[in-house]
């Protein structure tokens, strides 16, 4: 009784053997099969790409390519003795070695001594070396010198998923091919190919979701593929596969997503609990809510993309609908946080309670404005306080207030109030230098008292010469801020003409011109006679008491009504 022929998985039994299997590199196809017909083929290839895209399949197809009895061919015929030993990985001249395991210069210098022989049987002695980034500093140094000027009869592949780390002096004497990531629709018309050749039946949604987790790699997605059909006892549909990559639903992740942006939290976290009770990962659902914010995105940019014939009926029904009511500036927040709280779901101790507080904050964050609307709404009620706008909760709990210069703006249902009047222009220099003092502008305002000296002054121009001592840009600062306080255009310009003494200089000259008066009086003489170390200080103005008190003590002595006149 023969026993039956060992099972084989899927990437295995389903790899590339030609050319034409390759998919999803058809630019590095068409080169190779371009190369080889006319005969202009390199002793060198690097081949680069995620895993699962095709190097050391490429790799082989190249060494079957060249040594088959039909070649060099771009179609190896795949049944001489060439291409049938190079798939069985058993040819003497087609060497293949894993330079993860075998990284010292000791491995290289074997390859040295064997380029100087001629190949056995086949046409060209072929080296594949896998993952050459693995090798040392010392083996690659030692391997240049071959790399440059191999034999006629050498030809060398190597293949990488990280090519930063091959040394540039490898590198320059390669033919570089960068293999791409598979398409997703290509993936999962390739898996349906698959599929009906094993007998499955499979659901379109259920191969894209495969394709989706694949990420661009063949492999993956065909381990997962064989993964689903046993799984399902040859049928694979999109639950089983949701099942068994611990995905959230779509349609629940819509519902989400509706219930986060519409504030509906207690229904919100209800739906989260589902999918973590259903075992789906509290990570994988945020990431299954940022593509969903990414496709509405798409979709509110390009309508059209909708109505595509891949695109399932919930996505074409429900995001359309969804797109066409949220604003960009909604979509565009809710990707950044979704996008940090992604990372903290990750590293956080509780993923649930993360993920939790990240949709939270998301819909919390849906009652803030946008800032386009904020700047709008502080451009039209520009604040009174230096120290800028002030946000405060509203008293209807709907949104949020700005309270900005005693002038509150609502962003909820309220009316926004009316902007406030601008003020009255200032007259004369000394009323503009007041304005700067109440607006709490101190350094302006002290380098126009001291530092400037008035040279001409009308409403809406002002000419200053300034000291040295001045900043530069007092004039232009001081013009700029007339014009937004007053609602008019200001020029203050700058003048080497002689001006006026300083205000600060005038405000010395006054003191001292009183000082002055109030010396001259006699009774101020009087006390000055009688008290020799006195000096003035300061002159005020009185009150009304205190100046009739003054006049009365300077007036002789009256007799009483008692007293005889």
């Amino acid at each position: 009784m023969t026993e039956p022929a060992a099972y084989r998985v899927l990437a295995r039994k389903y790899r590339p053997t030609t050319f034409a299997d390759l998919i999803g590199q058809e630019a590095m196809v068409r080169t190779l099969r371009n190369a080889i017909a006319s005969g202009r083929l390199a002793h060198a290839f690097v081949l680069t790409g995620v895993r699962g895209v095709g190097k050391t399949t490429t790799a082989r197809i190249i060494a079957r390519a060249l040594n088959c009895a039909e070649g060099p061919t771009d179609k190896p015929c795949g049944i001489c003795a060439h291409c049938t030993s190079i798939a069985e990985d058993r040819h003497v001249d087609v060497l293949e070695m894993d330079a993860a395991s075998r990284t010292g210069v000791n491995d290289i210098r074997e390859i040295i001594e064997g380029v100087r022989y001629r190949p056995t049987q086949a046409r060209f002695k072929i080296y594949i070396i896998d993952e050459v980034h693995m090798l040392s500093t010392a083996a690659f140094n030692a391997l240049l010198k071959t790399l440059e000027e191999p034999p006629e009869h050498v030809k060398f592949i190597f293949a990488t998923t990280e090519i930063r780390k091959v040394p540039i002096t490898v590198l320059s004497r390669c033919q570089r091919f960068d293999l791409k990531r598979v398409d997703s629709d290509m993936l999962a018309a390739h898996f349906a190919n698959i599929a009906e050749k094993e007998g499955a039946v499979a659901e379109p949604g259920a191969l894209a979701l495969i394709a989706r987790a694949a990420d661009g790699s063949v492999r993956d997605g065909l381990s997962l593929l064989d993964q689903a059909i046993s799984h399902g006892e040859g049928k694979v549909d999109e639950a089983l596969v949701r099942d068994m990559l611990g995905l959230a639903d779509r349609v629940r992740t819509f519902d989400l997503f509706e219930s986060v942006m519409k504030g509906e939290m207690a229904q919100a976290l209800d739906l989260l609990g589902q999918s973590y009770a259903s075992g789906a990962d509290p990570a994988v659902v945020l990431e299954d809510m940022l593509e969903l914010v990414h496709w509405l995105t798409r979709v509110k940019l390009a309508p059209q993309l909708a109505q595509a014939p891949g695109v399932a009926e919930a996505e074409r029904v429900r995001g359309g609908g969804m797109a066409s009511t949220l604003s960009m500036a909604s979509l565009t927040r809710a990707w950044q946080m979704l996008l940090k709280g992604l990372s903290e779901a990750r590293s956080a101790p509780s993923p649930l309670q993360a993920a939790e507080m990240v949709l939270i904050r998301l819909a919390f964050a849906t009652d803030l404005p946008s800032p386009a609307d904020a700047v709008e709404a502080v451009r039209r009620n520009p604040p009174a306080n230096p120290g800028g706008p002030m946000m405060s909760p509203s008293p209807s709990g709907g949104g949020a207030r700005a309270v900005a210069g005693g002038a509150s703006v609502s962003y909820d249902s309220a009316p926004v109030q009316a902007p406030r009047a601008a003020i009255a222009m200032p007259q004369t220099f000394a009323e503009a230098v007041a304005l700067f003092a109440e607006r709490m502008e101190p350094v302006i305002t002290a380098h126009l008292q001291a530092s400037v000296s008035l040279v001409h002054f009308e409403p809406g121009r002002i000419e200053i010469n300034p000291m040295a001592h001045a900043p530069k840009d007092l004039a232009n600062r001081a013009g700029a801020l007339l014009s937004e306080w007053t609602g008019k255009r200001w020029v203050v310009s700058v003048s080497n003409k002689p001006g006026q003494e300083t205000l600060r200089g005038q405000e010395l000259a006054e003191v001292a011109k009183k000082k002055a008066d109030a010396a001259r009086h006699p009774l101020v003489q009087a006390v000055l006679a009688a008290f020799p170390d006195a000096s003035i200080e300061a002159v005020r103005a009185a009150t009304q008491p205190e100046a009739e008190a003054m006049v009365f003590d300077t007036l002789p002595d009256m007799p009483t009504q008692d007293e005889d006149l």
